[in-house]
């Protein structure tokens, strides 16, 4: 059982008890540490079939917050003598599914 969910501009293939690296989800403070994604793309119950649901949702819990590593963006201009270095580290949020549910049947993960 797997669902493509999209979320940050991204798509993800996820199944129950996975853990991802999304783009950062802003939790309000005080609020538990769970994250409802309603934007499901397919859903697959079965191997070789794929189907896209009515009505379905993913429910994760989040694992931790940070960054990744710095990249490293340059550009030159030859000949012209100009350079110019700049990094970046994207922040990210890393989250594990708890639950699928489609058409009002929820599919945990296997303990």
């Amino acid at each position: 059982m797997y669902a493509v969910i999209r979320t940050g501009g991204k798509q993800y293939r996820v199944a129950p008890g996975d853990v991802v690296k999304i783009e950062k989800v802003e939790l309000p403070e005080g609020e538990t540490q769970t994250v409802e994604f309603s934007d499901v793309l397919a859903v697959s119950g079965e191997p070789g079939t794929i189907a896209k649901p009515a009505s379905a949702k993913v429910t994760a819990e989040v694992v931790s917050e940070g960054r990744h590593a710095k990249i490293l963006v340059f550009h030159l201009k030859r000949k012209k003598q100009y350079k110019k270095l700049q990094g970046h580290r994207q922040s990210f949020t890393e989250v594990r599914i708890k639950t699928i549910e489609v058409d009002g049947v929820a599919f945990g993960a296997a303990v």
